[in-house]
């Protein structure tokens, strides 16, 4: 048992008046978290174990209630111990959104997550929430060139190709700021969402919230890293989020045509994003089982350059270089 284990174990003892209690692994994590479920006398909990060096459980612990009192359905802070890291939430179960997921399943399931994403977008207060701006927008893009291309790929990147990425860029951070400005989780996918029997969706991982564009959550939940969909059906899912959002004023006068372009154009953001994350999870931290996702991840980056004109010179040269080394490089053991 390693150190930061026994005292999280230790104050579990202290916060729950028993030594009968038992400590399993909950879930894995893409960031320094670790999760546990703890069982004691037929009750569970999870604990959150985050190092104070590389997380901050206090701003989970502050958004989780605020999501609560504006009807998410957040984990409840049972305890907390912010100098260590540590806290006791409630269990939302092990039923995942990812393996929920399926041909049957997805319209309820993605009724529920939008109902839940509007009531975020329309009652969750964004004060003292940091500015989705242009410099996280560019920093987060940054990502792609340093990780993926000249990280995990060794691409060497001429003056043209730093061109062509800089205007790519440049595009994408015009149309995520022109945008309305909302409440946005920033993983709102399918291996953050829980299948709960009341309140359906649980939702996890919110502690990156930020103000920015009204279509990023939208699109980390429809064009999901993790799993895909056809495209007609992910843009009737689409067009009844612009439906319901314009019903509740969200939005204003914003015709499909533009709303799916906003919604285009921030999906490729954040999937050039997480292309870059992916790799870089497996060239920092060892993780090499992200890297199966990235293939799916650019392939969106692909669908979205090719329906629009300004973007198919940057989709030609992803596909011939980018996503050809991608394909040609050698596979890494999991």
């Amino acid at each position: 048992m390693s150190d930061r284990t026994a005292a999280l174990r230790s104050w579990l003892i202290e916060i729950l008046g028993t030594e009968s209690l038992e400590l399993t692994p909950a879930s894995s994590d893409a960031s320094f978290r670790r999760y546990w479920r703890v069982r004691r006398a037929g009750e569970t909990w999870i604990a959150m174990d985050a190092p104070p060096e590389f997380e901050d459980c206090g701003r989970y612990a502050d958004l989780a209630r605020r999501f609560r009192a504006c009807g998410l359905n957040t984990p409840e802070i049972h305890a907390e111990f912010r100098e260590q890291g540590f806290l006791l939430i409630s269990d939302l179960g092990e039923r995942v959104y990812l393996s929920e997921l399926n041909d049957r399943t997805a319209d309820r399931l993605y009724g529920d997550a939008l109902d839940a994403l509007e009531t975020l977008q329309t009652r969750a207060p964004v004060d003292g929430l940091p500015q989705y701006d242009t410099a996280l927008l560019t920093r987060e893009l940054g990502l792609f060139r340093e990780w993926l291309l000249q990280g995990l790929l060794e691409l060497p990147l001429d003056a043209r190709d730093r061109e062509r990425l800089d205007r790519v860029e440049s595009i994408l951070i015009t149309s995520a700021l022109e945008q309305p400005r909302v409440c946005v989780h920033r993983d709102y996918h399918s291996r953050n969402l829980m299948l709960t029997e009341t309140g359906n969706p649980g939702v996890l991982d919110f502690q990156d919230a930020v103000v920015g564009p009204i279509t990023y959550d939208l699109v980390s939940l429809l064009r999901d890293c993790y799993i895909a969909w056809p495209e007609p059906r992910v843009w009737d899912w689409v067009l009844g989020y612009l439906q319901r959002a314009t019903a509740s004023g969200l939005l204003v006068g914003v015709e499909p045509e533009r709303f799916r372009r906003w919604f285009d154009l921030m999906g490729m953001q954040r999937h050039l994003k997480a292309s870059g994350i992916f790799a870089r999870l497996s060239l920092r931290d060892g993780k090499h089982g992200y890297l199966a996702d990235i293939p799916r991840t650019l392939g969106y980056v692909l669908d979205v350059a090719g329906r629009h004109p300004e973007l198919s010179d940057f989709g030609d040269w992803l596909g011939s270089r980018v996503v050809t080394a991608l394909e040609s490089r050698p596979a890494i053991e999991v």
